[in-house]
């Protein structure tokens, strides 16, 4: 659909690499926002490789090779060290990190929590989080942040279904905790750069956020409480996870794997969302013809209640939405891996201890596999359109695909349909959020809307 007032127009991207950069200039943009070392380049080859001074990289954006990286060859692709050691002090050794037979453990007893079943039981919180934020915006004046009021819904969300709102877990606090730590130390040092060893200590991650700390004593409260009183009597994601048994060994989770996997999905389970729908509620904005329709199919639908899981069959066109946001501005944007063995990719030889980088933000943004790959438009999802494998990759793929990915869609179209059907979001000029990746894709300034009730 081309909108008259953004005709050809694009929703702002990152400015990638033109030229040839040393490490101490490829450091300081790392640091700065990581996607800005991505080559443009990689918007239109298979593969681009380079060194630094000790580490041979290659990013592969052809869609059969990241399959091989992601299902066929997972082995000798595991995350990245320098990704597990940004996050194993927040989240220890849950599925998120942990490799082998120690993950394939986690996942098979932690999948059934996230059965369809589960979900549709947890989503009259989301439809509650939605409402509590309508309620919010009608006592807000005229521009709102958008991005902050997303993270306090999502949370809301990711916080009942964790403590079936038991007030066990502070918003603000927990968020701030996040923050604290991702600043402090998911920021690519000089040794990550020129491929110093994981084991040598990077000085700015040597201490942990005291915030980090109180928020794992307050999951292991959480957990103690909840072995003492019982499950509640429509489970949660505490109840699912305490009951959850490897169908192939009937091994349990211990307190620290309950601990670190409830955190990884706190962490994950909330930002990601809040991003997505933030990122959504801009482009609605930023095309007014889009918003437009969007809010036609929500109104037609929900007849001034709020969305359901029910609804979302009968929501297409929000569900599109959603999709093209999480093309253009993916939460996990670039994923990096270690080759443990020698292999070959796009029919260039990959060596061990290789690092390959998927940079997913320019995966989405090829030019061999999208149509104006930069223009917002929520048609190429229409009528159930599936891009080809391992070209699209919001929640990864293969057998590490986020677990949670039916959780944070359901969630996404609960909230978008709810808000967009009782409120008009308008662009404010000049101050069009940039996207900006530490650990995920962020709107660097939020997303300062003009909100005005319908």
């Amino acid at each position: 659909m081309t909108n008259i007032l953004n005709s050809g127009a694009e929703p702002p991207k990152v400015k990638l690499v033109t030229e040839v950069w040393g490490p101490i200039q490829s450091l300081m943009a790392a640091r700065r926002n990581v996607l800005e070392i991505i080559p443009l380049a990689a918007t239109k080859q298979p593969i681009v490789s380079g060194r630094t001074v000790q580490v041979r990289w290659h990013m592969v954006m052809e869609p059969d090779a990241i399959g091989q990286v992601l299902k066929e060859k997972l082995d000798i692709y595991p995350k990245s060290d320098v990704t597990k050691n940004l996050l194993k002090p927040a989240i220890g050794d849950s599925m998120f990190i942990a490799e082998g037979a120690h993950w394939r453990w986690q996942r098979r007893a932690a999948s059934p929590v996230f059965t369809h079943r589960n979900i549709a039981n947890l989503a009259p919180i989301m439809s509650t989080a939605a409402d509590a934020t309508c309620m919010r915006l009608d006592n807000a004046n005229g521009t709102v942040d958008m991005y902050e009021e997303m993270v306090a819904a999502t949370f809301e969300v990711i916080s009942n279904v964790t403590f079936s709102g038991t007030g066990a877990m502070d918003s603000a606090e927990v968020h701030h905790a996040i923050n604290r730590y991702i600043d402090q130390t998911a920021r690519i040092s000089l040794f990550d750069v020129i491929g110093i060893p994981t084991w040598v200590p990077r000085p700015f991650r040597l201490f942990q956020p005291n915030a980090l700390k109180k928020m794992k004593g307050i999951a292991d409260t959480s957990i103690r409480k909840r072995r003492e009183q019982g499950a509640k009597p429509i489970p949660d994601l505490l109840d699912l996870l305490l009951d959850g048994e490897d169908p192939e060994t009937n091994r349990q989770m211990n307190m620290a794997e309950l601990r670190d996997n409830l955190l990884t999905f706190i962490v994950a389970g909330h930002e990601t969302t809040a991003l997505t729908l933030s990122w959504a509620l801009y482009l609605c904005a930023f095309d007014p013809e889009v918003q437009d329709k969007l809010r036609i199919e929500a109104q037609s639908v929900l007849q001034g209640r709020s969305a359901t899981a029910e609804d979302c069959a009968h929501l297409p066109y929000t569900e599109q939405v959603i999709k093209e946001a999480l093309r253009l501005y993916p939460p996990a944007a670039f994923i990096s891996r270690t080759a443990q063995a020698n292999d070959t990719l796009c029919g260039r030889e990959i060596k061990r201890k290789d690092t390959i980088m998927l940079p997913i933000y320019a995966l989405h943004r090829h030019h061999d596999l999208w149509n104006k790959p930069d223009q917002f438009d929520p048609e190429r999802f229409a009528n159930g359109y599936k891009p080809k494998r391992y070209s699209y990759l919001p929640f990864g793929d293969g057998p590490r695909i986020c677990i949670g990915a039916q959780f944070a869609m359901i969630e996404a179209v609960i909230i978008l349909a709810t808000l967009i059907s009782r409120y008009k979001f308008t662009r404010i000029e000049g101050h069009d959020p940039k996207p900006v990746m530490v650990l995920t894709l962020r709107p660097e300034g939020g997303v300062p809307l003009k909100v005005t009730r319908l």
